[in-house]
């Protein structure tokens, strides 16, 4: 049996902005989902599901589930009409919009089968093969997801460009809300790149808003400035609203943060639904920024990023 392992992630700047090429800064966090491949008589492959999810998340992506596994396997090089595999996933890594879920699982996938049929492949190779997979959900991956899924991390991503590392001073508490809305990233990315065809000049000075505040937030986030981080992630999100990606759920859940002591917040990941994330330094203003958004009745995810 092969097993592997896929990392969530949390978008701190720029998603979307990065599927046309503009820098975002994106982390893995402490929760992930673990594949188990082992073969079987007959052909073809099952699936066994067995991570945590978001009411109606796995029913809503099954369909592109299917097609993502089956580009996983055509990626790898695995003939299933040749050798039956099942596929277990579970895991601590809640499958969700918003905070990597199908990456983790394309990932931890094409770990499972290099280490069940010896295909000894690298870092990078298994980051290309997610990728493959993430089209099924997302049409044009920018290939932000899959990355931090792959490597771990805090990471400076630009598409088509070497990953950068960003390390920090000490790893900072975060909270992620879930708004509950199972969210469709294709459609998302679909919407922004029409209203950008209809206005160019309006979404090209947004993007270039979002270019210079990347760059201002890696420099905050190695000097540990964490009070200029969370400014810029406010910005960030009011950027994101812009370009029509958020939703009142969403801007519910950032203005709550805020007004919790978070030092700054804005959705993450494909919007119109899914999660947000909230700067939290240290365990006393995580766990009251957690409790808060629990008591309106949404699910509070306590992690660390760096």
């Amino acid at each position: 049996m092969g097993v592997g392992r896929g990392y969530g992630k949390v978008i701190l700047f720029n998603e979307h902005f990065v599927v046309y090429g503009v820098p975002s800064i994106v982390s893995a966090i402490d929760k992930a989902t673990i594949a188990r491949v082992e073969r079987a008589a007959g052909a073809g492959w099952t699936l066994d599901d067995r991570r945590p999810a978001t009411p109606g998340y796995k029913e809503e992506k099954l369909e592109q589930q299917r097609d993502s596994i089956d580009r996983v396997l055509r990626a790898a090089g695995v003939d299933v009409s040749k050798v039956s595999i099942r596929i277990t996933l579970e895991g601590d890594l809640v499958a969700a919009s918003g905070i990597g879920a199908s990456a983790a699982s394309c990932v931890a996938i094409a770990r499972a089968l290099s280490e069940e049929f010896n295909l000894h492949l690298t870092e990078e190779q298994i980051n290309q093969i997610a990728y493959e997979g993430e089209k099924a959900y997302h049409g044009n991956p920018s290939g932000v997801d899959n990355t931090a899924a792959t490597y771990g991390g805090l990471l400076w991503f630009v598409r088509g460009k070497p990953i950068e590392r960003i390390s920090i001073r000490r790893p900072v508490e975060i909270v992620m809300g879930n708004t509950g809305l199972v969210a469709n990233t294709e459609a998302a990315v679909a919407g922004v790149r029409e209203r950008r065809q209809r206005d160019p000049a309006r979404y090209e000075r947004i993007f270039r808003e979002a270019e210079e505040l990347a760059y201002i937030a890696r420099k905050a986030l190695l000097d540990y400035d964490l009070r200029a981080v969370g400014r810029l992630m406010d910005r960030n999100h009011e950027l994101l609203q812009a370009i029509e990606v958020s939703c009142k759920e969403l801007d519910f859940l950032v203005e709550l943060a805020r007004e919790n002591g978070a030092y700054g917040a804005k959705m993450t990941g494909g919007g119109l639904g899914g999660n947000m994330v909230a700067l939290t330094p240290g365990k006393d203003l995580q766990d009251k920024v957690a409790r808060a958004i629990k008591r309106e009745g949404f699910e509070a995810l306590m992690t660390r990023i760096g």
